[in-house]
């Protein structure tokens, strides 16, 4: 294969935007019973349980909903109920929210159990509503995606943050954020349509690189990381932009490849010095939307949220993953040694 174009991952990416509009319109009764279920409830913490993909995007919305609503959010290993059988009473009238493509993974479902045991309120973020997690939730909120063959996952993913984004959009009450997430099907069909071939350019010899985020980008950071390692063969490592300055920047010498996804709101203070130190270094430096001499700038759509800026950062991404891909030589929807179920017990 020699045409990034037919494979299934860019043809399942593209149709997020598409995925998005529907996802908004069939779940718009469902969101707002949802927020109505969470305010009276009224919750000191929010419990998240995901693996891969799925888990970035926890990533997310943890950073979403503790800077929206000020409520801590956790992430429950799966392997304290799949493994040590430990009773979640930790959990009871709180919520946990869980996050799958297929809802047949072996961890979750004993983790779903074991939550709904000790009292707490489920909820399955799931692309497949016939799955067993979703009859094991008591709300399931469906992703809307359709079929996603590749086993490298785009569309579930993206249109998992568009979830998140609606629920605390409403939860929150935030009427600009609101907007933003209203437009998010077009913001994602205009994010598909930009250029980031230099990016593909850029990185396509890489060996190993760094992924930047902070706060509400980070998660966008290690979906990207994940992609360049199942689907290039590249091994990728995601940093928070706090975080890489404590030791991993160490590797950071001349020709070292970083991907940097920068947040649009306060954390992105102290970007500019990072970027410049590393350029100071003589790195191979790409950045989502902002421009600095001596890296390569990689478009965005115009008129961001800093909610809405990492999910259509990350839908520009994978067209560019995609393509490097297909030139080092590799098949993206069928990455060695991966299914699209994964059977973690």
């Amino acid at each position: 294969m020699n045409d990034p174009t037919r494979t299934l991952m860019y043809a399942e990416a593209s149709q997020s935007s598409e995925v998005a509009a529907l996802q908004y319109a069939s779940n718009a009764v469902l969101i707002a019973d949802l927020v109505h279920r969470l305010r009276a409830l009224d919750p000191q913490i929010i419990f998240t349980c995901a693996r891969g993909s799925s888990d970035h995007a926890a990533t997310y919305a943890k950073y979403l909903i503790e800077t929206r609503l000020r409520i801590p959010v956790v992430s429950q290993a799966p392997s304290i109920s799949s493994i040590y059988g430990a009773p979640l009473l930790h959990m009871k009238d709180q919520p946990f929210i869980l996050i799958s493509q297929s809802g047949k993974s072996p961890d979750l479902l004993l983790s779903a159990d074991a939550a709904r045991k000790a009292g707490a309120l489920v909820i399955a973020f799931v692309n497949d509503t016939s799955s067993p997690l979703a009859d094991l939730a008591e709300i399931v909120v469906p992703l809307h995606a359709g079929p996603e063959k590749s086993v490298a996952a785009t569309k579930s993913y993206i249109n998992t943050l568009c979830a998140f984004a609606h629920l605390v959009s409403h939860w929150s009450g935030d009427n600009e954020v609101q907007e933003a997430v209203e437009r998010l099907p077009e913001t994602l069909r205009t994010a598909w349509a930009k250029d980031w071939s230099a990016g593909a350019d850029l990185l396509d010899d890489a060996q190993s690189m760094f992924v930047l985020g902070r706060g509400l980008t980070l998660g966008v950071a290690q979906e990207a990381a994940l992609k360049f390692k199942e689907t290039s063969g590249i091994h990728a490592e995601a940093f928070s932009m706090a975080e890489v300055v404590h030791g991993p920047m160490a590797l950071v010498k001349s020709g070292f490849p970083l991907l940097i996804f920068p947040p649009l709101d306060k954390a992105a203070v102290g970007l500019d010095a990072i970027v410049h130190q590393f350029l100071g270094r003589n790195a191979k430096i790409a950045v989502a939307g902002q421009q600095f001499d001596g890296a390569v700038m990689l478009g965005l759509p115009e008129r961001l949220n800093s909610v809405t800026a990492p999910i259509a950062m990350v839908q520009s991404s994978y067209a560019m993953v995609n393509a490097i891909s297909v030139k080092r030589g590799y098949d993206p929807d069928h990455p060695p040694m991966l299914q699209k179920v994964t059977e973690t017990t």
